[in-house]
């Protein structure tokens, strides 16, 4: 430990990128730390007994409208261009998502149908797509029930397992992030630059953290070794006084013993299924939300496109409560006032601690895209080099 100049709790995109920063970018010598056996987080993906690449976490594609964020990918690994379709199965009919103008003519009859669609043209002259939200409040009484109709057997549904809560009750972000199309488009996102790894994302995280300068510990669990004292605002490694950056991208509620309460997360359960048959459903993800307790299906024969011999693979997920200790991950934090509040109440508290930085989804109680994770890691990046540049030295 008198060797390293920053530890990094966790190993998933967050930590990585930010670890890769300061070994190559500081000169520093870099210990990461994860509690799981493997690198990369939750995009980890593996070959399974069939041949078949899976994403062990649920699935991950790369989207991004700023082409230098695509530009740090391409650093550390080669990309193929992908474009992920999406769709829903409602009343026992799959309908592509986002919803579009083949989802009217899915469920209504003809003529409702074309009126909606023209309502919809006339109301959005120079506008492509719409929330849920704001349909549902629109005047128009044609729009406000194809709004209905998706919120009543789609939105609301998929919004209560989920979330495990009404849709009242979650930040209205949520239901914003699937807006509705007004033209017969397809694909989930429409960001320029939409790709997956051309081998893996192990792949891509092994040579993230290729560099002499990092090391990395994993099946260890970090905050048995980390103690914060916060009346002195210092932190404790192995007992001893620790002067230098620690990064944290864990659970931060966790990270303080849980001093205000614990943070609500939501976590997943995988039902893994492979099948001599060459396609399961109509799309890589499908969500399924009048199912009774699973929310959608990834069929990862699609996610890319791999040939199996006639065999594919797919996950049901199941979304849970997430507790400490338990056999799970906690996968999302759930935006809604009171968990804010409570977070800000735990940031707050350690932002005295000079050499601690949160950073990634769970240290920030944000429902961060992968994209928005690499910026958000890049940014800090920035703040280590203007604290840091230059310094050398023992951690201790």
């Amino acid at each position: 430990m008198q060797e390293i100049d920053a530890i990094i709790v966790g190993c998933g995109l967050s930590g990585a990128v930010v670890g890769r920063c300061l070994a190559e970018e500081l000169d520093k010598k870099v210990l990461f730390i994860d509690r799981r056996n493997h690198i990369g987080g939750n995009l980890y993906d593996y070959q399974n007994d069939a041949g078949i690449l899976v994403h062990q976490y649920g699935p991950h594609t790369f989207h991004t409208k700023k082409k230098y964020l695509y530009d740090y990918i391409c650093r550390y690994g080669e990309w193929n261009k992908y474009k992920l379709t999406c769709g829903a199965v409602i009343n026992g009919k799959y309908t592509p998502t986002p919803f579009n103008f083949q989802t009217i003519d899915d469920f209504f009859q003809i003529d409702k149908a074309e009126r909606i669609k023209q309502e919809i043209k006339k109301e959005y002259p120079a506008q492509n797509m719409a929330s849920v939200l704001e349909l549902l409040n629109h005047s128009n009484e044609a729009i406000q029930e194809y709004a209905q109709f998706l919120f009543d057997n789609d939105y609301s549904l998929y919004t209560a397992k989920q979330w495990g809560c009404s849709p009242k009750d979650i930040d209205p972000g949520v239901l914003n992030r699937v807006p509705l199309r007004f033209n017969y488009e397809t694909g989930y996102f429409d960001d320029e630059f939409q790709v997956m790894p051309q081998v893996s994302y192990k792949s891509f995280f092994d040579n993230l953290l290729n560099h002499p300068n990092i090391n990395i510990l994993l099946n260890t669990d970090a905050l048995k070794y980390i103690r914060l004292e916060m009346k002195e605002h210092e932190i404790y490694m192995e007992g001893r006084l620790w002067n230098k950056p620690l990064i944290y991208t864990g659970a931060i509620d966790e990270l303080m013993d849980w001093k205000y309460g614990k943070l609500p997360y939501r976590s997943l359960f995988f039902e893994w299924k492979t099948e001599n048959r060459k396609s399961f459903q109509d799309a890589p993800v499908v969500a399924y939300p009048q199912a009774e307790k699973y929310t959608r299906i990834t069929e990862y024969t699609k996610l890319p496109v791999q040939e199996a011999a006639g065999r594919t693979t797919y996950a049901i997920e199941y979304p849970l409560a997430y507790q400490p200790n338990m056999d799970a991950e906690p996968y999302y934090p759930i935006p809604n006032k009171d968990n804010y509040e409570l977070y800000e109440k735990y940031r707050s508290a350690i932002e005295s601690v000079h050499n601690l930085y949160l950073c990634g989804r769970l240290a920030e109680y944000q429902y961060y895209n992968m994209d928005q994770a690499l910026e958000n890691a890049l940014k800090l990046c920035e703040v280590l080099k203007i604290n840091y540049a230059g310094e050398k030295g023992s951690g201790y």
